[in-house]
């Protein structure tokens, strides 16, 4: 496994910021489901501060976490910050490849072709699971928990934005307290852990936005908070040719964002056709 430290290069793929209508592939725009990209490039991140220490026992639920944090003001928000890994120091030409299941009406789906296509090729990914899709794919989950190859990691309850005042992304509403954003990631940290019997290292928040507070909630509940530096499916509305394209500009330590929901979408067919030339290049692809 690779060391969870942020490098300070510039982020790869770094249209994600740019503005447009909601989407549909995941429920939200641009960043995490985003339209076109813009030509702006993304600032470094700035390395990650270890999650402070908890004195007590992590308690049965989230409510001693989210009292820790009741009342706290924000002073970040966004896709990047301090504590939000976004890419890797990695060894030689590796990469992350990370796919959304976003959950609710009409994200229930997986993409079988996608899934298979990894599994021939022995390609490993990290999976970003919302708690509606584990509730609608048990056998699914079970299915993808006993490869080796897939990590399951935790995408959110209800697929919102974490903060703890309520502020959206991409007219998506955010969890509106310490607590409502500790219940975002507990109660599916809970259902991942209880099935799989281990619990999930890594979260995705709904539209990839936090602020800085929601981020410490989220590290002290045992999870790491995770962005993207190459958005390759603008939230699985991009067609496989823009996907190949988006891809094709990866760089050592990048962190890919695509989604497993939208069997429909171009993301199979983009991953399916650009993932071996990437192989061809030199890269190899890690867990995170």
């Amino acid at each position: 496994m690779l060391q969870r430290e942020l490098s300070r290069r510039g982020l790869f793929g770094a249209a994600a910021l740019a503005a447009g209508a909601v989407l549909t592939g995941c429920s939200s725009a641009r960043g995490e489901s985003g339209s076109a990209p813009s030509t702006t490039p993304k600032a470094g991140v700035a390395g990650a501060p270890k999650a402070a220490p908890i004195d007590e026992p992590r308690p049965a639920g989230s409510a001693a976490i989210a009292a820790r944090h009741a009342g706290e003001q924000p002073a970040q928000w966004g896709m990047e910050m301090p504590g939000i890994t976004s890419s890797f120091a990695a060894k030689g030409k590796q990469m992350a490849i990370t796919f959304d299941a976003c959950g609710g009406p009409d994200n229930n789906d997986m993409d079988d072709s996608l899934v298979n296509f990894l599994v021939a090729q022995q390609i490993p990914a990290t999976l970003f699971l919302n708690k509606r899709w584990i509730d609608a794919n048990p056998a699914r989950l079970a299915q993808l928990a006993g490869n080796p190859l897939f990590e399951i990691a935790n995408h959110g309850v209800a697929h919102r934005p974490l903060s703890v005042t309520g502020r959206a992304a991409y007219e998506i509403a955010g969890t509106k307290s310490a607590q409502e954003a500790a219940d975002e990631v507990w109660a599916n940290h809970e259902r991942i852990t209880r099935l799989l019997g281990k619990p999930p290292r890594f979260f995705r928040a709904g539209t990839a936005h936090y602020d800085d507070v929601a981020v410490r909630i989220c590290n002290e509940i045992g999870e790491t908070p995770v962005g993207f530096s190459i958005n390759a499916d603008y939230g699985a509305t991009a067609s496989s040719s823009v996907v190949r394209q988006n891809m094709s500009a990866a760089e050592p330590g990048a962190i890919s964002l695509a989604h497993m929901h939208r069997p429909q979408s171009g993301t199979g067919a983009g991953m399916i056709a650009v993932l071996p030339k990437l192989r061809e290049q030199g890269f190899t692809f890690v867990h995170l």
